[in-house]
């Protein structure tokens, strides 16, 4: 059965690849509104949800927390997990909550599964099984990764053509879903239930040209290390109850660095180490990026800025602008 019901969503939404600058779109919209309508952002991003894990995940500074309400950021520990129907759950409350304050609510993010899981609804997927997941990590430690992404093709085609042979995480979880309930996790994925009446105004911002999104995402992986990414990193190995099977420790950047250390023997990282990381980091995030641009053209209503532009931000700002009296009780 389907959890949606976009009826209810009134809200004004903001995507986009990893580096195209939502956030600071984001900032500056809710800076033009702010003498007409409070705007709140809620956070659609799967690794802003964690505590302790800051630089890697370009987490919002005080300053920008200060300039704007925030939700859906920090809430648990590395540990434990988060879901893309823990989400829905989440958003809905703070988007009714916005409202109540007479505020807008703007969802801003990359995580393109939990915007389609808010729009369309996901049937309920079963639980992880550890046993299940195990015997799937002992196979990958004898046939490697792209064997079980070769499986995953086999049983899945769909999932198995949006991933990459090398994203473990998500082949062990479509494989572990098939192989609890014998249907494969693009079927979850669908649309359940008849076609919302609508869903919230999406403005995406997606580069025409690849190569300058490249560049912005090696600029922000350079800074991230320039800001302590590494020492980061080093202190979440430290908590002694994190490893490489957890999602947090999965995300793109913090897994680089973890396997970096753990071939340094945890000692300090050399300049060969430091370029090593960094070559495979900026790759795994370019990987990311393709993804999220592959999910945001499967959704047809979107209104798409070009983030390179020139005037790209002017763009943005303009078409929230035009978007917001869609929604129900908005002030002129």
């Amino acid at each position: 059965m389907s959890t949606a019901d976009t009826a209810s969503l009134h809200c004004l939404c903001l995507a986009g690849p990893t580096g195209a600058g939502k956030s600071a779109a984001a900032l500056a919209f809710a800076a033009a509104l702010a003498d007409r309508q409070p705007v709140e952002i809620v956070s659609v991003d799967s690794a802003l949800v964690y505590r302790g894990m800051d630089i890697g995940t370009a987490k919002p500074t005080p300053a920008e927390l200060a300039a704007a309400p925030h939700h859906l950021i920090d809430l648990i520990e590395p540990d434990q997990s988060y879901s893309a129907a823990r989400f829905v759950d989440d958003a809905r409350q703070q988007i009714a909550a916005i409202r109540a304050r007479g505020h807008l609510p703007l969802l801003v993010g990359g995580t393109m599964l939990y915007f389609k899981a808010l729009f369309d609804g996901l049937d309920a997927m079963p639980q992880s099984e550890p046993a299940i997941r195990q015997a799937i990590d002992r196979e990958a430690a004898e046939r490697g990764w792209p064997a079980m992404h070769a499986e995953l093709a086999r049983v899945d085609p769909p999932t198995a053509a949006r991933l990459p042979p090398t994203d473990s995480q998500r082949i062990q979880r479509a494989l572990e879903v098939f192989r609890i309930s014998g249907r494969p996790l693009s079927e979850f994925h669908q649309k359940a239930g008849p076609k919302p009446a609508e869903t919230p105004p999406l403005v995406s911002l997606e580069p025409v040209d690849r190569g300058w999104l490249h560049q912005r995402i090696a600029a922000r992986f350079d800074q991230m290390l320039a800001d302590g990414l590494i020492d980061e990193v080093r202190r979440l190995r430290a908590r002694g109850d994190l490893d490489l099977a957890l999602p947090s420790m999965r995300c793109v950047g913090y897994r680089q660095v973890w396997e970096a250390l753990d071939a340094a023997g945890d000692r300090e990282l050399d300049d060969n180490a430091t370029a090593l990381l960094r070559e495979r980091a900026i790759a795994a995030t370019r990987q990311l990026a393709k993804r999220q641009l592959t999910w945001l053209r499967s959704m047809p209503q979107r209104h798409v800025v070009a983030c390179e532009a020139g005037d790209a931000l002017a763009q943005t700002l303009a078409t929230l602008e035009r978007l917001r009296p869609q929604l129900p009780g908005h002030p002129a």
